[in-house]
């Protein structure tokens, strides 16, 4: 299983099984990343261009010989991060109060980290958990693709949650708001 620099475990085998598409690549196929920042890499992006920015892991279609969908590996700007506000392992919503200071329910998770010893970044490979499935995929042998039920105490922050919410959209007029004020 991946390790992240610590050794604690981060819950999966290969990264790649949870990535969905790279952040960089736009509906038609091509990389944003060489169009809009080729001074951060000018050689991937000259390549890119003479591509007509067509993605390094572009779909099988390109390539019948390919194994997957998108080979991200072949990419070195590839990322992905996960928009969902829900939790991956267990499925609990994010339920965030505005203007609080309270820790949040969803924590970003890291897939992906670089190899033992090698500065260079890795691909960015983010998903994410619950602080309860997090604190499991760090302290034990939990995985992220196990089927399981939300923890009872996140279940009871998120209706607290909710519960403060609802009251904040309850109707309460001035005056009674007021009248203990004399």
């Amino acid at each position: 299983m991946e390790k992240t620099p610590r050794g604690t475990s981060v819950g999966v085998d290969d990264p790649y099984e949870f990535v969905g598409r790279c952040d960089h690549l736009t509906d038609d196929g091509r990389c944003r990343y060489a169009v809009e920042r080729p001074a951060r890499d000018p050689a991937f992006a000259r390549e890119r261009a003479a591509e007509e920015y067509a993605c390094v892991a572009e779909a099988p279609d390109a390539d019948p010989t390919r194994p997957t969908a998108f080979d991200w590996e072949e990419c070195p700007h590839f990322r992905c991060r996960n928009r969902d506000r829900e939790c991956v392992r267990c499925g609990l919503e994010e339920k965030r109060i505005a203007h609080s200071s309270e820790r949040p329910l969803l924590e970003e998770h890291h897939l992906s980290y670089p190899d033992a010893g090698d500065d260079e970044l890795s691909h960015e490979i983010t998903v994410y958990l619950c602080r309860w499935c997090h604190a499991r995929i760090h302290g034990s042998w939990a995985r992220i693709d196990d089927d399981v039920a939300p923890d009872p105490e996140a279940l009871a922050a998120l209706e607290a949650r909710r519960s403060r919410e609802l009251d904040e959209l309850g109707f309460e007029s001035a005056a009674d708001r007021f009248a203990d004020d004399g």
